[in-house]
């Protein structure tokens, strides 16, 4: 792969660009930040320590049938170089590799240029215009807005992998976890907004807010007897676990569960990544929950060490529907409603279309040959023949 610095913007100029900009919107001096940021960067080593161990890793072997994805053929021949910033995890894995040698066997003129260090770099890249395309987790409503007010229009979203299954960092689905002592096997999408989530007045879809998704307390669900447990569950209040709300996760289970409107439980217990003594990555929350008999949380990649005294519920839609099992089989076909995606963003232009380069890229990667790259690497799992096909007329 070939690395450039002679980008219109080059790493250290974005990284001072957002930092003045952060600035402007208020942000706390950093003297006062000295303990918190020394924290900070001892939590990113432990975190680069546990993302090393893995990259290389394949951990699923399994091959699916992609026989009905898109075939890639080359709409027209391309040369240039394609800057991609964002998630760490495509360079520090084998699959940015991977996609730029499939690539380049079509399109030999065409390179990949990585800046690679975090999701939350991949939108502001696009709107600086330092990146062709943006590579992460689901847009969040601060990168979306900063987008369209920049450009007064909304990036080219394209899917590029589904999440894995319990490969913890590659984007794994979020399972809802309790107690093997709990009677329930089985939670739908309308009673998780119920127990996790409080009265509101609306919410969110984008940067759109929606009155009609409004609910009253009536719909809260605090005890195990509203979910029609009796005996000694009957009167038990329910302890609801979950991420820090600051993490982008609790974001995506907002907009899955809550309808967007970040109204939760007040009795939510939150959770983060903390240093160890030993220098590794510490969460205490799956340790916590498995010490109470009345708790219920959402974790992602919930199989990944989850403690015996712990199970997974399966999850119906909102409509109490069939209840899915948290497997890999129902994560990878999206029947399971809690799956996570990985995304890459594309400045669409005024014209409303890519660069012929982008839109080429972008077809390879949704592509049969594309997906038979993500499952090559071994974490991330490969679209499913409907959605690479969405993918592919979104691009077109």
């Amino acid at each position: 792969m070939r690395f450039r610095a002679n980008s219109p913007m080059s790493p250290a100029g974005l990284a001072g660009a957002l930092l003045s900009l952060s600035l402007l919107l208020g942000a706390v001096p950093a003297a006062a930040q000295a303990d918190k940021v020394a924290h900070g960067l001892a939590l990113q080593a432990a975190r680069a320590k546990f993302v090393v161990v893995k990259a290389k890793k394949v951990f699923y072997t399994r091959r699916w049938d992609l026989s009905g994805l898109p075939e890639y053929r080359p709409a027209q021949q391309v040369s240039g170089t394609i800057r991609m910033w964002g998630s760490n995890y495509i360079e520090d894995s084998n699959l940015g590799k991977y996609w730029e040698e499939g690539f380049r066997k079509y399109q030999p003129g065409a390179h990949l240029e990585l800046h690679m260090k975090s999701a939350t770099a991949a939108v502001p890249a696009l709107v600086f215009g330092v990146a062709d395309i943006g590579v992460g987790r689901k847009i969040t409503f601060a990168e979306q807005l900063l987008y369209e007010r920049y450009e007064n229009r909304d990036p080219l979203i394209v899917t590029a992998a589904t999440g894995s299954y319990d490969v913890t960092g590659w984007q794994p689905a979020y399972g809802i976890v309790v107690s093997k002592d709990n009677p329930l096997t089985c939670l739908s999408m309308q009673q998780l907004d119920g127990i996790f989530g409080a009265e509101r007045t609306g919410g969110w879809e984008g940067t759109s807010w929606h009155p009609e998704w409004a609910r009253g307390p009536e719909q809260n669900i605090r005890t195990w007897g509203q979910l029609g447990l009796t005996g000694d569950w009957a009167e038990r209040p329910i302890n609801p676990y979950g991420l820090t709300l600051r993490y982008h996760q609790a974001a995506e289970m907002s907009d899955d569960i809550l309808r967007g409107s970040d109204k939760w439980n007040q009795r939510l217990r939150i959770y983060a990544n903390y240093v160890a003594k030993n220098g590794t990555l510490g969460r205490d929350l799956k340790a916590d929950l498995a010490g109470d008999r009345y708790g219920i949380a959402w974790i992602a990649a919930p199989t990944y060490r989850l403690p015996p005294q712990l199970k997974v519920l399966a999850v119906s839609d909102r409509t109490g529907g069939q209840c899915i099992p948290y497997t890999m089989d129902t994560v990878h076909d999206r029947t399971y409603p809690l799956i996570s995606q990985i995304y890459m963003f594309a400045n669409p232009g005024k014209s409303g279309s890519v660069k012929p380069l982008v839109r080429e890229f972008l077809r390879y990667v949704v592509s049969r040959q594309g997906q038979e790259a993500v499952e090559r690497d071994g974490k991330y799992l490969p679209l499913t023949a409907p959605v690479a096909q969405a993918q592919w007329r979104k691009v077109k």
